[in-house]
């Protein structure tokens, strides 16, 4: 997946780039930047002496000395004021040139804090938004696996309203904290309808009996020639009626490339469940379309399942951004579309 969100210390990130959210003097501070410089060792002190300071929106580049990484990029963020200030063009600057330093210096994969959101004061839900919309940009026309690191999920905050809306549908059709409380009572009106649509239910067990009967008349071989588009089909199919290109409809579904590659290769692939969910965002199927590709896949669904209600409170609602919804899957403690 391109672009992941994860709750994890930064200093202990395994990979090419760690970015430092640093001061104007790279002399190392509290917070991330503290930390950093804590865990590179005293040769990262040395190194930053060395490169004059930084300008804020800007970025620069040392070894990782101590890190397990190979490169750690220092960048400036702008301190919070009111926001008429130009903050928020001078933070997206700080992840455009430390994306661009990151290819660059060659690097596959890179590790980002949530730039100025500690003693600097940016607002979290602005900064996560700005640091999405960049770093989706990049990853649209780049190759490049990129963390978004938090060290738990209340380092951010998505919409209040938004994780109040979905967690309203969550308490409407959840049904596993509530199935011992209703389920006595949806027996019972089970019940009552079937004794009162007897002649009903007697109806459809004789077609029931008649289907199964053909059923039995075809032979395994029959069947088999008879099965449905699989899953790799429909979605390969659905690109086309889209419009998009298959890069268009990876990148936008948050899929590796190289995954894509082998469900385009292999009609008969067996994805994930998030990664066939991922697909039909990007995609913006409805909901009977997004079931339809779920089946094709072997899934479904379901309402005793909070990962799935989330998903569906989104395409119910004709919300198509997939780095939304995995914020809100993230704040939830649910696993992401298109890991």
């Amino acid at each position: 997946m391109p672009l992941k969100i994860i709750r994890n210390d930064i200093t202990k990130i395994a990979c090419d780039a760690v970015v430092n959210a640093a001061n104007e003097m790279l002399a190392g501070g509290g917070g991330v930047d503290g930390a950093i410089h804590k865990a590179a060792g005293s040769e990262l002190d040395k190194a930053c002496k060395k490169l004059g300071g930084c300008q804020v929106g800007h970025a620069k580049v040392t070894k990782g000395y101590n890190m397990p990484c190979q490169y750690i990029i220092h960048t400036v963020g702008p301190v919070w004021q009111n926001g008429r200030n130009g903050e928020p063009e001078q933070l997206a600057s700080c992840y455009r040139e430390c994306l661009r330093l990151a290819k660059e210096y060659k690097c596959e994969t890179m590790a980002f804090p949530l730039i100025s959101t500690g003693a600097f004061g940016y607002p979290r839900e602005e900064a996560l938004r700005i640091a999405v919309r960049e770093i989706t940009d990049f990853l649209l026309q780049n190759e490049m696996t990129v963390y978004i690191v938090v060290y738990d999920k209340y380092c951010f905050l998505v919409s209040k309203k938004l994780i109040s809306d979905v967690e309203e549908y969550i308490d409407d059709n959840y049904i596993e904290d509530h199935f011992m409380a209703r389920g006595s009572r949806g027996f019972s009106r089970s019940v009552r309808a079937n004794s009162r649509g007897g002649f009903a239910a007697g109806k459809a067990v004789s077609e029931h009996h008649t289907n199964c009967v053909e059923y039995e008349k075809q032979t395994l071989d029959q069947m088999l020639d008879r099965l449905d588009e699989s899953f790799s089909q429909m979605l390969l199919r659905k690109i086309d009626e889209s419009g998009m290109t298959d890069a268009q409809c990876y990148k936008k579904a948050n899929i590796d490339r190289k995954l894509f590659s082998k469900i385009r290769s292999n009609p008969n692939y067996k994805p994930s469940k998030p990664t066939v969910l991922a697909f039909a965002i990007a995609l913006e199927l409805t909901l009977d379309e997004t079931n339809e590709m779920l089946m094709k896949a072997g899934f479904a669904l379901s309402h005793s399942n909070k990962f799935d209600v989330i998903v569906e409170y989104f395409i119910k609602n004709g919300r198509y951004d997939i780095f939304e919804i995995n914020e809100v899957l993230f704040s939830f403690d649910q696993m992401m579309l298109g890991a």
